[in-house]
């Protein structure tokens, strides 16, 4: 008998290992770039932040202290801002969106650049002095805990990219215009930016809050698995080099709503891949694909009248039968039924690129529908190769083929026999009975909403040693 001192033993290397063990989340979400200035974009464009551009009071910006405060300088630049009437932009754009890592490596930097030109109207001429204006915003993104486990990802600030301001007149005029569009680009040159931090950097924040809604909307859109269903949460978002990664946690809930399985960080493996230029990708671990095939296929009972509905089988089983014993073949009549009991849950084995299934299968020949007890019953483990791929937005699956791996005789009322006498028969029964009922409840698939709601219209998917990936399939 082990003593107290064992026992600490044990349990201190026990808790040893776990503390050095990597814990894996049941799925993890990662965001390329494309997905995340394509969502930017058009939540900034929910947002009318052109609109906004459009609307920036430039000229009540440079009338505000104008030369510093210095009163020389202050009258002279005054005297020229007399000679404006107005001053406004006419045209604004958001060029493209870059995504890059921000300088200090634990945040994503968003740079939205901006093009606008503002026109200048003087009673000096008649015609509307153009000033061409570039600047970038850069926005910051960070992953964030919270306080109580509430993850989420943050705006954590936006400002002016340094270096990116440049201001230029689009068309030359005479010396007196020119020197005074110069002087006021002067005054542009510190107005402007002011000007886009504090009108638009709210609007950024604004569209980059309803992205992350719209995000955590999505990743817990309920996955339907027959009358259950799989719904994910966001246990903590992480940021590696340009791609957000969020880790999600898992739940199996009945037709109830009650939940039946929970998935959290644990000792299982998970392999994310790189994504490289996929716009996104969905990893999901091995042992949550396994709960979604179980829930699809729970235990049942299959019982067949084998003579009305697979006659030939019927008469090469009781040729089978008939060399165990003449006497039990020859009580074999037309209502000779078969029962197949699924008692476990298929178990998802995972290999590279590869899956097989393996179930525990119960197999009773009865000589008659009446009859009450069987001829005998055959415990059976049985494989199938799982074949994953997808169908528009829909994950699918299929089992190819079945075969009888183990055979043992569990109970006999005709007398002890060899059960791989019948491992032949037996499979065919499998392949005709069980087989086409399984495939036909995994027919429908499982759909993955974010697909089509990111503006894909197909998904892909691959196998890595632990885990299912699904992408957008790309041209």
């Amino acid at each position: 008998m082990a003593g107290p001192f064992t026992f600490t033993l044990l349990c201190g290397l026990l808790a040893a290992t776990w503390a050095g063990a990597t814990l894996s989340p049941p799925a993890v979400l990662s965001l390329g770039q494309e997905i995340i200035k394509e969502r930017l974009t058009q939540k900034l464009n929910n947002h009318d932040a052109i609109g906004i551009l459009q609307q920036l009071p430039l000229l009540s910006a440079i009338r505000e202290k104008p030369a510093g405060g210095i009163p020389i300088l202050g009258n002279v630049v005054n005297s020229i801002l007399n000679h404006i009437i107005w001053l406004k932009i006419t045209s604004a754009n958001i060029l493209q969106l870059q995504v890059e890592p921000s300088d200090e490596g634990q945040g994503l930097a968003v740079n939205i650049p901006l093009d606008m030109v503002a026109g200048l109207n003087t009673p000096l001429i008649k015609t509307i002095v153009e000033i061409h204006m570039e600047t970038e915003v850069q926005a910051i993104i960070r992953g964030n805990t919270g306080e109580r486990g509430h993850a989420h990802l943050v705006f954590d600030g936006c400002s002016n990219s340094q270096g990116s301001l440049r201001i230029s007149l689009l068309h030359k005029l005479s010396f007196l215009v020119n020197s005074l569009a110069h002087r006021v680009m002067n005054l542009l040159v510190p107005a402007l930016p002011k000007l886009v931090k504090t009108q638009l950097c709210p609007v950024i924040q604004a569209a980059f809050e309803d992205m992350h809604a719209d995000l955590l909307h999505l990743v817990r859109v309920p996955v339907s698995l027959g009358s259950d269903r799989l719904e994910f949460d966001l246990l903590s978002p992480t940021i590696s080099g340009n791609v957000i990664q969020l880790e999600l946690g898992a739940k199996l809930l009945n037709s109830h709503g009650d939940v039946t399985k929970w998935f959290n960080k644990s000792a299982i493996s998970l392999t994310v891949p790189y994504l490289d230029s996929t716009p996104f990708s969905l990893t999901v671990r091995q042992d949550v694909v396994n709960a979604a095939i179980t829930a699809l296929l729970p235990p049942e009972e299959l019982v067949v009248l084998l003579d009305y509905v697979l006659p030939e089988l019927a008469h090469r089983l009781k040729s089978n039968i008939k060399v165990i014993s003449e006497q039990a073949a020859n009580q074999l009549g037309r209502t000779q039924m078969v029962k197949i009991l699924t008692r476990q849950t298929p178990e998802l084995r995972l290999d590279q690129g590869s899956a097989k299934v393996v179930q525990l299968i119960v197999l009773e020949v009865f000589a008659t529908n009446e009859a009450h007890h069987p001829f005998f019953t055959l415990g059976i483990r049985a494989s199938s190769e799982a074949q994953f791929y997808t169908k528009d937005d829909r994950l699918m699956l299929n089992f190819n083929g079945i075969s009888s791996d183990w055979i043992h005789l569990m109970n006999s009322g005709i007398g002890l026999f060899s059960p791989e006498l019948l491992k032949d028969i037996t499979t065919e029964l499998l392949v005709s009975i069980l087989l086409p009922n399984e495939n036909g409840k995994l027919r429908s698939g499982i759909p993955i909403s974010m697909v089509k709601a990111w503006g894909f219209k197909e998904a892909s998917s691959f196998l890595t040693k632990d885990s299912l990936v699904v992408t957008p399939a790309t041209s």
